[in-house]
């Protein structure tokens, strides 16, 4: 049995990576830790603002990571065995959260304050391109 997608149309051609890109975003759990996306307008220019709640984590537990069209921010506590707890309700964990970036995507920069780390992106306007595109003929 095959089995029809949003992007098997023959007229969509090279959208492979999108559906592939989707469906990995499908199967990613959505847990810890907790974020927001905003649209925001920063001295006229567009810009996306993820922030995640990373209370307790410091700078050098932090990880932030592009590849392949991909942001990745991971975080890991290096959990302190000297201490002795009477009750733990505040675990030490890890996590790594990832974001699957449209084309042209790209981040600007990032801060941790207050527990809160903000990473933010833009879509610089791409230049319109237009080719001509020569014709050979066979004989």
């Amino acid at each position: 049995m095959t089995r029809m997608t949003t992007f098997s149309s023959p007229l969509l051609v090279g959208f492979e990576a999108i559906e592939k890109s989707l469906e990995r975003v499908a199967k990613a759990p959505d847990g810890y830790p907790p974020y927001n996306i905003e649209r925001m307008n920063i001295d006229g220019q567009e810009i996306l603002r993820i922030t995640l709640a990373v209370a307790g984590f410091s700078i050098d537990e932090l990880e932030i990571t592009t590849e392949d069209s991909q942001l990745v921010i991971a975080g890991k506590q290096v959990d302190e065995t000297e201490r002795e707890f009477l009750h733990r309700g505040i675990a030490s964990r890890q996590f790594q959260k990832a974001f699957i970036l449209a084309d042209g995507m790209r981040v600007t920069g990032a801060e941790l304050k207050n527990g809160m780390l903000c990473i933010d992106l833009d879509r610089p306007k791409p230049e319109k391109l237009v080719r001509k595109i020569d014709i050979s003929q066979v004989e």
